[in-house]
């Protein structure tokens, strides 16, 4: 049986609350997008096992009708472990020919087998809807018979840029972090002058690429050497490719209160709704959980909810539909600004949605996070569950949930020297936690965090 957030999700993307899906979790499409750009000089880097990993997320928003492609199957024991906390699993599909330096879609388009499995499904009506969509997603569905769920990707790209969202932001009327978009060098080293004097005095800049994620593509210049810096690093690199192109946004550091989330879901039809808005938990731009209900007035809600209309209205003008995540700040003076980045594309928020609805009881705060781990070898799943078996004390109104399992265990599948044991590696357990109140809820979450700690070796041990 689906939840009744995945049944109004399908009706939204496909017009029936009875579609099948087959979920793609595609968290490197940001790097996709951003090959037609120019962003910082500095090294992005590969997509770490740990963030494909998170693949395994879309477990908890499919519904037992639907499909999820993975390049890992799912651990046995962690599969056996969320059927018995209620959650209808869907069909797992791993592709023939799994390379781990390559995306599950491109595994996919390389599995003759799973295609024509796929091919079964969209013969039968099967949507496809990947976390975010690209080039590689539409030849995906092009190629089984799959009819996808989300716009086409040149849509999707063209919206996902953080210029276009403020922009979008600017024109529809909503108060902006202040700052500027940048596309070429000449105007960042404009904009970059133009606030010496605030970096003069100790006050930040931030320069975010236009398809950076979760701290990545992400700069902070905390005085004008850093910016000199940067300048001569972009100077470099537009003389040596001819194209001084720079696709950014600075901003002012604004001090805040807290940073928001809410997520909106566009139908086909053009209607919108408003599915929630989440306390999102932040540190140097990376994100680290949710905490759920977000602590605001009822003006401020009121304020979100204005300017998720406002965002609805101009993105569906614009050709997309399918669900929008808003990040969002409100300052230390309480000052909402609604609209910091759009993500149009599922978000790590959009598959909590079901396990929310099964386990937050109406009354009850949530915090959904991960916590790190160092291991020195693969860990089973039944060390995690019993770490955890007595960390709930009060059964009616407290629960733990582990929400992804193979990111405990996605960096030893790293190839390592021969010879001698491997080194430590570096793992999270994402989790769901669920409380009466913010108090026992913290006391909650320092009791996952210690039991979370004796399943991590000591560094000195390893030495």
């Amino acid at each position: 049986m689906s939840t009744g957030y995945l049944r109004k999700l399908k009706r939204a993307l496909t017009g029936s609350a009875d579609t099948p899906l087959v979920l793609l979790c595609n968290f490197e499409a940001e790097a996709q997008w951003a090959r037609n750009h120019v962003g910082l000089p500095v090294p992005s880097g590969a997509t770490r096992p740990v963030v494909a990993a998170l693949e395994e997320l879309g477990v908890l928003l499919a519904g037992a009708g639907d499909a999820i492609l993975l390049s890992r199957p799912l651990d046995p024991d962690y599969r056996d472990y969320l059927a018995r906390q209620g959650l209808a699993l869907p069909t797992m599909l791993v592709p023939e020919n799994c390379r781990p330096e390559r995306s599950t879609t491109a595994n996919a388009l390389d599995s003759p087998v799973l295609l024509d499995r796929l091919r079964q499904l969209g013969a039968a009506g099967a949507h496809l809807l990947p976390m975010g969509t690209t080039s590689d997603e539409e030849e995906l569905a092009r190629r089984s018979g799959l009819t996808l769920a989300t716009p086409a990707a040149a849509v999707v790209e063209r919206v996902n840029s953080k210029i276009y969202g403020r922009r979008l932001a600017e024109a529809a009327g909503l108060r902006p972090v202040p700052g500027v978009c940048c596309e070429t060098r000449q105007e960042l080293a404009e904009v970059l002058t133009h606030h010496r004097l605030r970096l003069e005095s100790g006050e930040p800049l931030v320069v975010k690429d236009a398809y950076g994620v979760s701290g990545k593509g992400l700069l902070v210049l905390e005085n004008p050497g850093r910016a000199a810096q940067l300048l001569r690093m972009v100077d470099r690199r537009a003389a040596r490719t001819g194209d001084d192109r720079i696709h950014v946004v600075v901003e002012e550091w604004l001090p805040k209160r807290c940073d928001l989330n809410y997520q909106i879901t566009i139908a086909r039809d053009g209607r919108a709704e408003l599915d929630f808005v989440k306390q999102a938990l932040t540190a140097q731009g990376v994100h680290q959980g949710h905490l759920m209900p977000a602590e605001l007035s009822d003006g401020q809600y009121r304020q979100i909810e204005y300017a998720a209309g406002a965002v609805a209205d101009r993105l569906y003008a614009d050709g997309y539909h399918g669900v929008v995540g808003v990040d969002a700040i409100v300052g230390a003076d309480e000052t909402v600004y609604p609209v910091l980045e759009i993500n149009a594309r599922l978000n790590m928020s959009t598959y909590q949605g079901g396990v929310t609805e099964l386990c937050q009881p109406p009354g009850t705060v949530a915090l959904a996070r991960h916590y790190p781990l160092r291991l020195a070898a693969s860990l089973e799943f039944d060390a995690v569950r019993r770490a955890l078996a007595t960390v709930a004390t009060a059964p009616d109104t407290e629960r733990v949930l582990v929400t992804c399992f193979a990111t405990v265990t996605a960096n030893a599948l790293l190839p390592v020297g021969a010879g001698g044991p491997p080194e430590p590696f570096d793992g999270r357990l994402y989790a769901l936690l669920v409380a009466a109140d913010r108090d026992r809820l913290d006391d909650l979450d320092r009791a996952v965090q210690a039991a979370v700690t004796t399943l991590s070796v000591a560094e000195e041990s390893h030495a």
